[in-house]
């Protein structure tokens, strides 16, 4: 059996994009003979690529059999409105509780086995947290990717974790262990765990029950760490009213 070179498979990736980015760019449909012309490519060539990229929902056909962007597009799109429509439901909240601690507000969703940062509200002192809003966050250091571990919206890893600083879980037996107690409190509190000097507190946004966002304030340890407690209580309920609010609006629009 020959084995493929680097530079064949390398070349057939950039065909795909290319066919790929053609049919998404494209103003309307785009048959499979205007492919093949408009690259110069084969016609069984363009048929084994456009098949390809049909089994991975990135192409799909319409009625006509012209190619049109697959399903995986509508996904993201809609997982981006409803981004949109979580970040317009929290704002009011983000901004009361922002006023009420001083420190950053951050709303995070689950994506990517991860969680990103899709709003924030910044502190009101010299001495704040930086702009987190979608920078990619090692969840097991994060407050906001503990919630979501602890209440199953992100898939709780195993073996061993990457410790930023010696206060970090270092392994997924760690953070398993830790997560019954964030469901009995209501919140999580990281100190000294993404970097030194820096604590965080998060708590469960809720749509229908199910947890699909945390919301969380992060500082200086100085400020934070000593008072954890009712700083989380505050948090879970501001989280709480804006659970309440998702349901609320989810309700009307399903009227």
């Amino acid at each position: 059996m020959t084995t493929p070179t680097v530079g064949t498979g390398t070349q057939s990736i950039d065909r795909a994009a290319d066919l790929l980015a053609r049919v998404v760019r494209a103003p309307s449909p785009v048959t499979f003979t205007e492919l093949a012309e408009v690259t110069g490519l084969a016609r069984s060539t363009t048929s084994r690529l456009l098949s390809a990229l049909e089994r991975a929902d990135l192409l799909a056909r319409d009625e006509q059999a012209r190619w049109i962007p697959g399903a995986l597009f509508d996904h993201y799109a809609a997982r981006r409105s409803d981004d949109a429509h979580l970040v317009e439901a929290a704002d009011s909240t983000m901004r009361a509780l922002g006023d009420l601690t001083g420190e950053t507000v951050n709303l995070g969703v689950p994506r990517r086995g991860t969680v990103v940062q899709v709003a924030q509200v910044d502190s009101s002192y010299y001495l704040g947290s930086r702009d987190w809003v979608g920078t990619d966050v090692p969840a097991h250091c994060s407050a906001l990717g503990l919630v979501l571990y602890a209440h199953g919206a992100l898939p709780a890893p195993s073996g061993k974790l990457e410790a930023l600083t010696p206060a970090s879980l270092a392994t997924g037996a760690a953070l398993k262990a830790r997560l019954p107690g964030i469901r009995h409190d209501g919140f999580s509190t990281t100190v000294d765990e993404l970097e030194p000097g820096l604590t965080g507190v998060a708590a469960p946004v809720r749509l229908g029950g199910t947890v699909v966002a945390a919301l969380g304030i992060s500082g200086p340890t100085s400020r934070l760490a000593a008072d954890l407690r009712s700083t989380g209580t505050l948090v879970a309920a501001h989280a709480k009213a804006l659970s309440n609010r998702l349901d609320h609006h989810h309700q009307e629009g399903a009227a």
